[in-house]
């Protein structure tokens, strides 16, 4: 890719895109959490053909076609995260904070035996991706470190 196509990726991301760590409870986790990186466009779906070139340039990930007459390309995984997101770090502006917070956890996380983090670990890392719900203004976000620490201290997985 030039670097023309990458900064104008970076704007499209700045724009209509957003760079999230979430953390997933999985019950059959023997940490119960999971950490998910992921990056997603959003566009009408009547310009998705503008979504099917830009997986043409990175080369990974999905588009689906929501309800509301509203499509993402989505990007999920720490390799194809961090692949795309120190491509386009250069040239982003507002999602910056977002990535360098992404690739700070994700450089982290034992590569590995990705998703195989020890207690102490996976909550250090939580109280990290708590940052997100400022730099996304996330009102949705419910798991937090506060709710991890709790689980893995009943589950005796933690000292006290």
């Amino acid at each position: 890719m030039t670097k023309k196509e990458l900064a104008y990726i970076a704007g499209f991301l700045d724009g209509d895109g957003c760079v999230m760590l979430q953390l997933i409870f999985r019950h059959d986790y023997p940490l119960g959490y999971q950490i998910r990186a992921s990056i997603v466009f959003y566009q009408k779906t009547m310009k998705k053909d503008f979504l099917l070139w830009l997986k043409s340039k990175l080369k990974d990930g999905y588009i689906r076609e929501r309800n509301d007459e509203m499509s993402e390309y989505t990007i999920v995984g720490f390799d194809r995260v961090e692949r795309i997101l120190k491509l386009l770090l250069p040239f982003l502006r507002l999602k910056k904070p977002q990535a360098k917070l992404t690739l700070e956890v994700i450089k982290e996380i034992p590569k590995k035996k990705r998703g195989m983090y020890t207690a102490k670990l996976l909550l250090k890392l939580a109280k990290k991706i708590d940052k997100f719900k400022q730099l996304n203004y996330s009102k949705k976000r419910k798991i937090t470190s506060v709710q991890v620490e709790k689980f893995l201290k009943s589950r005796k997985l933690l000292s006290p």
